[in-house]
């Protein structure tokens, strides 16, 4: 084996049951090198590097690191052999420190009687430094869902290792935050650590990557140097196919109304934001821009009246709403789409059919009272088809559908109330390119539907493909509006960090 490979996989199987996730994938990973893996949601990106931490057992197949044949039976026996894993999935424990977060495993391990609180407390502020402001005292269930990364990120950092995996790490990360998060990969990939880095995002990977690997259908498709290739080429070695339409056609001109479905004056709330106003135009999607923190996310949950003690005027087609909590907002036709699918949004072990009649439990009774098994499949299959949901059948739980499937069934959620508008928070986040295009199509044929769709997204191409206008949040008050050629990422960023007002053009 060349000297320069730390990590061989050679002919790696798997299958869970009939369908095969891995289908004789080969991968070498150099010393020094981040070397991403790219693939739509169920190309098996997670099956490898499960296997690869010893999560997961392959059927067949070998691993070789540093040239031996290894045996990876569990996460603690990859430890040892150098291997950390930051997954996507923040998975703390929410009611300690985030110091006791960072070294539990030490901690478990430890035959002390007692733990060294300000000793661990140090050590964590030493490694927190790198990475951003957090408390290394605090609770983590006190931290908002990018501090949680940073701490995730946290605790693998703390680990001897020479291979480091990164799962889709800046998903919930603010652009600063990701930014120090490259930084610090390229400092551990020039001692010599070898990094795999998963993301769906061709920017990062184009930007920060030396390799990239693409799998499809649980098969290697291709592994080529950034520098010998393209954004586009590693799109179409996904998918199977070239997408050359990410983004649906915006409203045309003869399409504007003046109808103006929902109207928001005054909405403030003591602390989060203050002084929201803004009406959404039937046809449209409206966009809200910011960076994370902002304030966007509270100004949403407060209009469906899911936290907050909330002050203003919501009127929906013409008519004041009188709300008081989110099962109001429901019975009015507002619904919310949260950014935390997994933790909000789904329960991943019911099944499709029944996540999607969770909102409207009532609609899928008998007289009885008991669910109307029949009748609730009927709709969860019906609105599967309008949402091109992919899956066995509708009775298998949500666990077993990929990302962008799972976000479907989050939105089929939505819509099984029949809404007349729907917040969509972060509605791409951890979705590949293929699921992405679907769901941007979706988005824009319920806004011709007569749907008012508000979207929140960090990402700003996305918020410049789909939306027809961006309102721009910024310390809980809306500091402008772009739209037409106004709509640039550069007039957005201006608005979310530095100006209180610049004036906007259609």
């Amino acid at each position: 084996m060349d000297n320069s490979v730390i990590l061989k996989i050679s002919n790696l199987s798997k299958s869970f049951g009939p369908v095969a996730a891995l289908r004789s994938v080969d991968l070498e990973l150099r010393r020094g090198e981040v070397h991403a893996i790219a693939g739509e949601n169920g190309a098996g990106k997670s099956t490898l590097m499960k296997i690869i931490d010893g999560i997961l057992r392959p059927d067949s197949g070998e691993i070789f690191i540093d040239g031996k044949l290894v045996s990876i039976s569990s996460p603690t026996e990859a430890q040892k052999l150098g291997i950390g894993f930051v997954h996507q999935e923040i998975a703390l424990c929410p009611d300690v420190s985030v110091a006791e977060n960072i070294f539990m495993g030490v901690t478990n391990t430890s035959k002390a009687l007692l733990m060294r609180y300000a000793e661990l407390k140090a050590r964590a502020s030493t490694i927190l430094k790198q990475l951003g402001d957090i408390d290394s005292s605090a609770l983590v269930g006190v931290l908002s869902i990018s501090q949680q990364q940073l701490v995730e990120i946290a605790k693998a950092l703390t680990l001897d290792c020479r291979i480091l995996i990164f799962d889709e790490p800046t998903a919930a990360l603010t652009e600063r935050e990701a930014k120090i998060l490259f930084e610090i990969i390229h400092r551990l990939a020039d001692k010599g650590i070898a990094i795999i880095y998963i993301s769906h995002r061709m920017a990062e990977i184009f930007d920060n990557c030396d390799r990239v690997t693409v799998l499809r259908d649980g098969q290697h498709i291709t592994t080529r140097d950034i520098k010998e290739t393209t954004p586009e080429q590693v799109v179409a070695a996904m998918v199977g196919r070239i997408i050359d339409k990410l983004y649906p056609e915006k409203q045309r001109d003869d399409e504007k109304s003046r109808e103006i479905i929902l109207e928001v004056a005054n909405l403030s709330e003591k602390t989060r934001f203050r002084d929201v106003s803004f009406q959404l135009a039937k046809g449209e999607i409206l966009g809200l821009g910011g960076l994370i923190g902002a304030g966007r996310s509270e100004i949403v949950k407060g209009i469906c009246r899911l936290e907050g003690d909330v002050t203003g005027a919501v009127a929906l087609h013409g008519q004041a709403l009188s709300l008081v909590n989110y099962g109001d907002s429901i019975d009015a036709g507002i619904v919310y789409l949260s950014e935390d699918r997994k933790g909000d949004g789904l329960f991943l072990d019911m099944s499709i059919a029944s996540n999607i009649s969770a909102l409207a439990v009532e609609q899928v009774a008998s007289r009885l009272g008991l669910i109307d098994d029949a009748f609730e499949t009927q709709r969860a299959e019906e609105l599967g088809r309008r949402l091109t949901l992919k899956c066995g059948h509708v009775g298998q739980p949500v666990s077993a559908l990929s990302g962008g499937n799972q976000q479907k069934v989050a939105i089929a959620k939505m819509l099984s109330v029949e809404p007349k508008v729907i917040f969509l928070d972060e509605p791409t986040r951890g979705v590949d390119v293929g699921a992405k295009a679907e769901i941007h199509r979706i988005l824009r044929d319920l806004a011709r539907a007569g749907v008012g769709v508000v979207v929140i997204s960090s990402e700003l191409p996305e918020l410049i493909g789909i939306c027809d206008r961006v309102l721009v949040v910024r310390e809980g008050r809306i500091t402008g509006e772009v739209t037409g050629e106004k709509m640039t990422e550069e007039n957005i960023m201006y608005l979310a960090s530095i100006a209180d007002e610049r004036p906007h053009a259609s």
